[in-house]
């Protein structure tokens, strides 16, 4: 792989706590660059001193201050031994108790030898990506890792992580190199262009190796998303519909304060929850309606601001009152989203005709739940799912789906792909459909990472946690 040009990056050793903030069984401490070693030999005492430290071998011991003598921990140290690691460096390991207070002392330490401070956010897997051990696409596939929602967004970012998105870019990117290749042999020799350059079977080629690849990741895109991202859901409704009290149940806790007395919730309350596999953000918000009161005039105001943001509303109705002209107002207030309508209270209205909800409210799905029994809640559940996939289903995203930036590169390679083959109905000079082919390898390589600009990493990996 041939890698941007950096400046000497990894003449510095980097340091940072690799396990999250606050009290846990054991903290971590990773240290990459070439004065690992030597930060290891000063600071920590084995039990039993070995002649030398065995590389990926665990050694029990304590970290001692370099000038006091000290004992700041008990630890189990690891020394690694590059190009077998991480970083492809030199790597250390502390494994100590989780008081961060220890680490932070530790760490303190360690940054005080020559050539080594904090390690930046992500630093330690943009070294790995720099010194060639994983590409661009397995490097994000780390962050999606640690930041997946559900299990099937977590199986998706270990997939991507074992190469499955880096394989079917190469697949492609070998594809048009080789047509490249022809063509560029064909330019050279032009004398020779009626035996090398077959334009059927070169564009029957281009169309089965790369147009069709490039469709199909690009058809994954959204399943992708969903998975990745998951949707915004609103639940909106007048006062008193019994909004937090769906809330509590679809979360099953009590996270929303609920009450007889209208105008309860004052400001949105967001959760995360997992359904079928769909990360979905809900968040309850003031019932909206006309008042005079201040801190409800602020909370009716940040719930209209998050219908905006929202990818499906949850207009829920009182089935023990029927519909209200408020009702009808607030479906107006969604108009352009996509609404599902909630009848809450059914418990008190056994008998409800749900079909003229449908019909007052232009065919909108209608489910009717009791927020207070929990009856209907799995039927709300599939009604969101369905709306959050189109009704399709998490469909089978395969080995990889890209995320936004690479379904825009994407886009572009099939554009110019698309282009190529439209040069040669066309007829146009070979050296003219050369610059598209190579047009469409240097939007490839953006994913990989092959020609990807220094700005756009540092966007990448700023998004990364401390450690990793």
């Amino acid at each position: 792989m041939v890698m941007p040009d950096f400046p000497d990056f990894n003449e510095a050793t980097i340091a940072a706590i690799a396990t999250p903030p606050g009290a846990g069984g054991i903290g971590i401490i990773r240290v990459s660059g070439p004065q690992s070693h030597a930060i290891l030999q000063q600071l920590f005492q084995p039990k039993k001193p070995p002649k030398k430290f065995i590389s990926h071998k665990l050694y029990f011991g304590a970290i001692v201050h370099p000038k006091t003598g000290a004992v700041i921990d008990e630890v189990l140290a690891v020394y690694m031994r590059a190009p077998q690691t991480y970083t492809r460096e030199d790597v250390v390991e502390i494994h100590g108790h989780g008081s961060y207070l220890l680490l932070q002392e530790i760490l303190a330490q360690i940054v005080t030898f020559p050539d080594t401070r904090l390690a930046e956010p992500g630093e330690f897997t943009k070294r790995a990506f720099l010194n060639g051990r994983i590409d661009l696409t397995q490097a994000e596939a780390v962050a999606e890792l640690l930041g997946a929602k559900t299990k099937e967004g977590a199986s998706l970012a270990v997939n991507q992580l074992r190469g499955g998105l880096h394989g079917e870019i190469w697949k492609i990117r070998d594809a048009l190199v080789a047509l490249r290749a022809i063509m560029e042999v064909a330019i050279d020799f032009p004398d020779e262009e009626v035996e090398i350059f077959d334009v059927h079977e070169l564009k029957t080629r281009l169309e089965r190796e790369a147009r069709e690849p490039l469709a199909l990741l690009l058809a994954r895109a959204d399943g992708g998303k969903i998975i990745r991202d998951g949707i915004s859901v609103v639940i909106l409704g007048r006062p008193n519909v019994g909004k937090s009290s769906l809330l509590n149940c679809l979360l099953r806790e009590e996270r929303a304060i609920v009450t007889e007395i209208p105008g309860t919730t004052r400001d949105t309350i967001e959760e995360c929850l997992d359904i079928k596999g769909v990360p979905v953000r809900i968040i309850d918000t003031a019932g909206i309606r006309e008042t005079v009161e201040a801190v409800e005039e602020i909370g009716i105001r940040r719930a209209r601001q998050k219908l905006g943001e929202a990818d499906l509303l949850l207009l829920v109705l009182d089935g023990g009152e029927g519909l209200q002209a408020e009702d009808r107002t607030l479906f107006e207030v969604a108009a352009g989203k996509k609404v599902v309508l909630v009848v809450n209270k059914i418990d008190k209205a056994p008998s409800l005709d749900l079909s003229r909800y449908a019909d007052a409210f232009s065919g909108a799905p209608v489910v009717a739940i009791s927020a207070t029994t929990g009856e209907g809640i799995r039927d709300l559940e599939d009604a969101v799912y369905e709306a959050a996939t189109g009704g399709q289903g998490l469909q089978e995203v395969g080995a990889a789906a890209p995320n936004v930036r690479h379904a825009t590169a994407l886009q572009r390679a099939l554009a110019a792909v698309q282009q190529v083959g439209e040069g040669m109905d066309a007829n146009l000079p070979l050296d003219l459909l050369a610059i598209d082919l190579q047009a469409a390898l240097s939007f490839l390589g953006d994913i990989i990472g092959e020609t990807t600009t220094d700005d756009v990493l540092d966007m990448i990996f700023a998004e990364f946690c401390l450690g990793k």
